[in-house]
């Protein structure tokens, strides 16, 4: 059964002026449905970070159409995308960006601001997704009196509380210890059980082992990653 696309390019590139022009990305057609876990996987310079920016709505591409959950967000006037962004899609990045004087419940409601979220909805569902996260006793703490994973935590938390259809990770792990990470890659594993889409850029192959369908990047060309296992076999 096909899934409803949430990520749907079609012939979508982005090439950076010049001169000379750089070709970030090249035009590419892909579709992640909703509910999907994908790992992306390149070398560094490669265009990950490119392809984050597009399906994250924070670049424009040059070439083709992007849409997300079915709205084409081509003809969007920068205002429009914000508020798409804002409502339909999740970040989570390595280094959590939280602010350090806030707690981490007012961290988790600023996230809202921008949502359309009546002011007296947001502590609740701050604390609501906190609490999901496994932090529900540590709203009040500031993110210098908490753990790397903690700061991870809630990081992921401040993603969902918009109820985003799209979660989008950009190297969730790669500022934590391996226990930790695992911890991290656990809750991921956990979200996307219960539905979420996620989509996550990393250059660990133990993390891109995690989704259910690897994404390979290089020199802007992405495409289906080839199985290790596959990779071995011999003409």
């Amino acid at each position: 059964m096909t899934r409803d696309p949430v990520i749907d390019f079609r012939d979508v590139g982005l090439t950076y002026p010049g001169p000379p022009p750089v070709c970030a990305l090249r035009p590419t057609d892909l579709v992640i449905g909703r509910g999907e876990y994908v790992t992306v996987v390149g070398p560094s310079g490669s265009g990950k970070s490119t392809f984050l920016n597009i399906a994250g709505l924070i670049d424009v591409p040059t070439s083709g159409r992007y849409l997300i959950d079915g709205l084409d967000t081509a003809s969007l006037r920068e205002a429009e995308r914000t508020s798409v962004r804002g409502r339909r899609i999740g970040f989570v990045f390595q280094s959590f960006h939280l602010l350090p004087h806030r707690s981490a419940l007012e961290n988790v409601q600023l996230a809202m601001v921008y949502n359309s979220v009546p002011h007296a909805e947001r502590r609740g569902r701050a604390r609501d997704v906190l609490a999901r996260v496994g932090l529900g006793h540590r709203g009040d703490s500031l993110p210098t009196r908490l753990s790397g994973g903690e700061r991870q935590r809630v990081a992921i938390a401040r993603a969902l509380v918009a109820r985003p259809s799209l979660l989008l990770c950009d190297e969730p792990t790669g500022n934590l210890d391996s226990a930790t990470a695992d911890s991290i890659l656990a809750l991921l594993d956990d979200l996307h059980s219960e539905g979420m889409t996620i989509v996550v850029i990393t250059h660990d192959p133990s993390v891109a082992g995690r989704g259910g369908r690897t994404l390979s990047i290089k020199d802007g060309v992405l495409g289906e990653a080839v199985p290790s296992s596959a990779a071995q076999v011999g003409p």
